[in-house]
């Protein structure tokens, strides 16, 4: 008998969720799919985001908030109409594309509360994926999506979630300011695509965008008003020709005075400079248009870091780039790898964790002025009652309030051995932990394609423009977030035996990514621990670019999170030397060594004798029979 293939759990959800959006979309025949790809929409279908076999509360709710933002959207907007007020400046091309999303999600809020909710939840999502609520400047913060946020709050009366409030609150004076009484039209025109349309450019035009609005299109043709004068013109009107006539002579005559006499000609001449020293000063003296603050710098550690373009990196979960079958395969297939190290990796897990119970376990300090009061001590005052009582206090351990941060290297040449033994490192390493109750957090970062993918071909398409900066598409991977547990992702780390994921390696804008993961983090303490096989090397990059481009601003985001010091940071060399970029460092000539050095550089870390942490963490080289 032949097996049946196993049901997958999220294939309800799926079906019923497709069928909610066509009918929120009033669109019987609309196409609903779902997948890895961003989210989007075409003339025929939806494409949602996937939905794994865990269904995890986070994917359920994205996936509710994008398919009725969508069907919304195709429910309540006309492309026609759309087309037909669109500007042609980028920047008013977006306040207006976001102001009428917000338009027919909000209309959508009006009749169907439900939906309020699901849109929320996603862009609660995007909001803590972008780390929003973390924004000090407006010049961070998208000022379409704020437009938009404005639109959404003043026609629902819905409070924003947390981080897109940030959004909206640096720049709500700014908007409330040069564009609040046209905003006040905005009940009236909500439910009317074309008059919302007309209030969205007048919008634009207040906040010092007009001149990339283009042809007003509610405007009278003109080549007919021209026309019209033109005929009124030939038309034999003897009274008009010799009004014109008339009007020839006089200033004909005017000119002729103004010939013959000088003084009169300076005279006319000084009153002409006195006109345009007035318009001077009336331009002068009105506010000046409102001009958009400049893009916020590419890397906070190096503000003269180039990219070329940045629309095709990406920060994805694991789970999003394979299925969770393949994921489940190539879990058993890392297992089933490093089945002979596993004991060897264990014993040092183990270890690890002895040393951190026994410095968990509760421990007091006596002879205390005040605290507890300690009833060991109480036979010395009945004895003596002049003795004074004594009081204890519980020792505060180290690492109570941490989090660590596994940043993995996932470029090609650290393909075989070193990838399979740094994966199954992070997961022992990670289960170890988090038995102590401390938060880990597993990264990846690489890049999407071989020679720069999308970027390369945008930028030769341009005319190869000189000195682009980084030239690659960017990925980023989450194999584990800091919250979740550790059995939920236990999969997510075959992923690395994936054919085709290694590829090359930008570390310095990946280690900043990962910093900013960690300062976002409520923890009192944060470690950053980077595995990596030696220099960034990006091919597209390096070839159009000065040869330590990369080097250089790897060294800079290093330098900057050292002065900060709001996070620890130590790496792990695999058969380069890496004690060239970072303070604290070991070097391993073999992967096998990996384990032993994780354990005992964590293991400094949560020292109590500063001379035994020092003694570790100064520690340059591992030697290669250790």
């Amino acid at each position: 008998m032949s097996k049946r293939p196993e049901l997958n759990p999220a294939d309800p959800f799926k079906k019923a969720l497709a069928e909610a959006t066509k009918t929120l979309a009033e669109d019987g025949d609309l196409t609903v799919t779902f997948s890895v790809d961003p989210p989007g929409m075409s003339k025929d279908g939806i494409r949602l985001p996937q939905v794994s076999r865990r269904m995890t509360r986070d994917e359920v709710l994205l996936a509710r908030g994008t398919a009725d933002g969508f069907a919304l959207r195709r429910r309540y907007h006309d492309a026609a109409t759309h087309a037909r007020y669109q500007p042609q400046g980028p920047m008013a091309r977006d306040l207006y594309e976001a102001m009428e999303t917000a338009r027919c999600e909000a209309l959508g809020a009006r009749d169907m509360p439900g939906t309020a909710v699901n849109i929320d939840a996603r862009i609660a999502q995007e909001a803590d994926r972008k780390g929003y609520a973390h924004l000090k400047e407006a010049a961070d913060a998208p000022l379409p999506l704020a437009a938009g946020y404005l639109v959404r709050t003043l026609a629902t009366g819905r409070p924003l979630p947390r981080g897109a409030d940030r959004v909206l609150a640096l720049w709500r004076a700014v908007l409330d300011a040069q564009a609040g009484g046209t905003l006040q039209g905005l009940d009236a025109a909500l439910a009317d695509q074309a008059a919302f349309a007309r209030l969205t450019r007048r919008v634009i035009e207040d906040l010092g965008f007009g001149d990339q609005l283009g042809d007003d299109p509610d405007r009278p043709d003109e080549d007919s008003d021209e026309t019209s004068a033109t005929d009124a013109d030939d038309s034999p009107d003897q009274t008009g020709d010799d009004r014109q006539d008339g009007d020839e002579g006089d200033d004909r005559d005017d000119r002729d005075a103004t010939q013959d006499d000088p003084t009169k000609a300076q005279v006319a001449m000084d009153e002409a400079a006195d006109m345009d020293k007035a318009d001077d000063a009336e331009m002068a003296e009105a506010e000046a248009p409102f001009e958009p603050p400049p893009p916020p710098p590419h890397s906070e550690a190096d503000p003269g870091y180039k990219v070329f373009l940045t629309a095709f990196d990406e920060e994805v979960r694991a789970e999003d780039l394979a299925e969770p079958a393949e994921l489940e395969r190539l879990r058993a297939y890392l297992d089933q790898q490093l089945e002979p190290v596993k004991g060897a990796v264990g014993r040092l897990a183990n270890r690890l964790q002895r040393r951190l119970q026994a410095q968990q376990a509760r421990s007091w300090l006596f002879d205390l002025e005040e605290g507890y009061l300690d009833a060991g001590r109480l036979a010395r005052v009945v004895a003596n009652p002049t003795t004074p009582l004594s009081f204890k206090m519980e020792k505060d351990t180290e690492f109570r309030d941490t989090v660590v941060t596994l940043l993995l290297d996932n470029s090609g040449s650290m393909r075989g051995r070193p990838i399979s033994i740094a994966a199954i490192c992070a997961d022992v390493l990670a289960r170890t932990l988090e038995r102590c109750q401390v938060k880990v957090e597993v990264l990846g970062f690489t890049t999407r394609a071989w020679k720069g993918g999308q970027s390369r071909e945008k930028w030769l398409a341009a005319g190869r423009p000189q000195q682009p900066g980084r030239l690659n598409d960017l990925r980023h991977i989450v194999y584990k977030p800091a919250d979740a547990p550790w059995r939920r992702v236990r999969d997510n780390l075959g992923l690395m035996m994936k054919e085709g994921l290694l590829k090359e390696n930008i570390d310095g804008e990946a280690l900043e990514w990962a910093h900013r993961r960690l300062t976002r983090r409520p923890e009192a303490r944060k470690i950053l621990m980077v595995i990596s096989d030696g220099a960034p090397v990006d091919d597209s990059t390096l070839s159009v670019n000065p040869a330590n481009y990369l080097e250089k601003h790897l060294r800079d985001v290093i330098a900057m999170i050292e002065r900060r010091k709001l996070v620890e940071l130590i790496a792990i060399g695999i058969g380069h030397d890496v004690t060239r970029y970072y303070a604290r460092a070991v070097t391993i000539t073999d992967a096998e060594q990996l384990a032993g050095a994780m354990t005992e550089q964590l293991a400094a870390l949560f020292e109590a004798d500063p001379r035994a942490r020092a003694k570790v963490l100064g520690l340059r080289r591992v030697a290669a029979g250790r």
